[in-house]
């Protein structure tokens, strides 16, 4: 039985759908690619059993939030104004955010971009990552396992969208379960509830995320050298063939107040993979944010 709560919020000229479930302090848990609010299912009522109000939004273009058109629209700097925007529809001053996957890349900028509304940032397998000195695209293509070269597939408009929607269950299950450690970790009745939202609301939103990389280097220079100064946590998967442990090596560097957790036996679907541990690592991070 769902104890939640679907709400929706006006933020950032879109309009938001997130779920929340508790009291107290916010906990924003933003998700990755392929994915939903849903891939927090196992974090939303621990958190909220430990005090903590958590809130899992549909990021933009996905599920029943808003999905513009313009490939512009999904740029950092729309999607870091979209959390601090549902934090002042909210009414809310601060909130922790965790983000898994694309989640992570969103909120360690907005940690940078707005330390003022950032109380702790938490990264699930997506360390924090220093301006590299090229756009993104250029560099993949030279690393020795391209194990980036999906991002690259992605790029041209229109592409990876007839492929992925040729057969949505069959390619995008291929796509989460080849990098599990388990992939029995994903039932059909919860692949299902992804694909149904791809259906509905298409992947062009969400593909856009990648195509903007490089926009996205070229319009945060000015961040380039600035340190994530408030509490951290960084928590990588043993076993995740895409963002590897080691990606999160010198972190320290730019995130000095970081704590790291490592999850044995796991692959890329950190929080959906394993839960248990995700939720031990989360609450003793927030312990003493609990009923405050």
């Amino acid at each position: 039985m769902e104890t939640w709560t679907h709400r929706f919020a006006e933020t950032n000229g879109i309009r938001m759908h997130y779920v929340e479930q508790g009291e107290g302090f916010p906990v924003v848990l933003c998700h990755g690619f392929p994915e939903l609010w849903y891939s927090w299912r196992h974090q939303i009522p621990a958190l909220a059993a430990a005090g903590l109000r958590a809130i899992a939004p549909d990021l933009r273009g996905y599920g029943e939030t808003d999905k513009p058109p313009e490939l512009e629209a999904y740029d950092i700097h729309h999607l870091a104004a979209d959390i601090v925007g549902l934090l002042d529809s909210l009414g809310l001053e601060k909130a922790v955010v965790v983000g898994h996957d694309w989640g992570g890349l969103i909120v360690w900028p907005l940690a940078l971009m707005y330390p003022e509304r950032v109380e702790r940032v938490v990264g699930l397998n997506t360390p924090f990552l220093p301006r590299p000195p090229a756009p993104p695209t250029q560099i993949f293509p030279h690393l020795p396992d391209h194990r980036f070269d999906y991002i690259l597939f992605f790029q041209e408009p229109g592409r990876a969208e007839a492929l992925l929607e040729a057969d949505l269950e069959g390619r995008l299950g291929d796509m989460i379960r080849r990098v599990a450690a388990d992939p029995d970790f994903l039932s059909d009745d919860d692949l299902r509830v992804f694909c149904d939202a791809f259906r509905r609301g298409g992947l062009t939103g969400p593909l856009n995320y990648y195509r903007n990389m490089d926009h996205n280097w070229e319009t945060t220079a000015h961040l380039d050298g600035r340190q994530v100064l408030c509490p951290a946590l960084m928590v990588c998967a043993e076993k995740d063939p895409i963002l590897k442990p080691e990606m999160a090596d010198g972190m320290e560097s730019h995130v000095p107040n970081l704590r790291k957790v490592l999850i044995a036996d796991c692959g890329h679907w950190t929080q959906q993979e394993k839960p248990a541990e995700v939720n031990a690592a989360l609450l003793e991070f927030l312990a003493d944010l609990a009923h405050r």
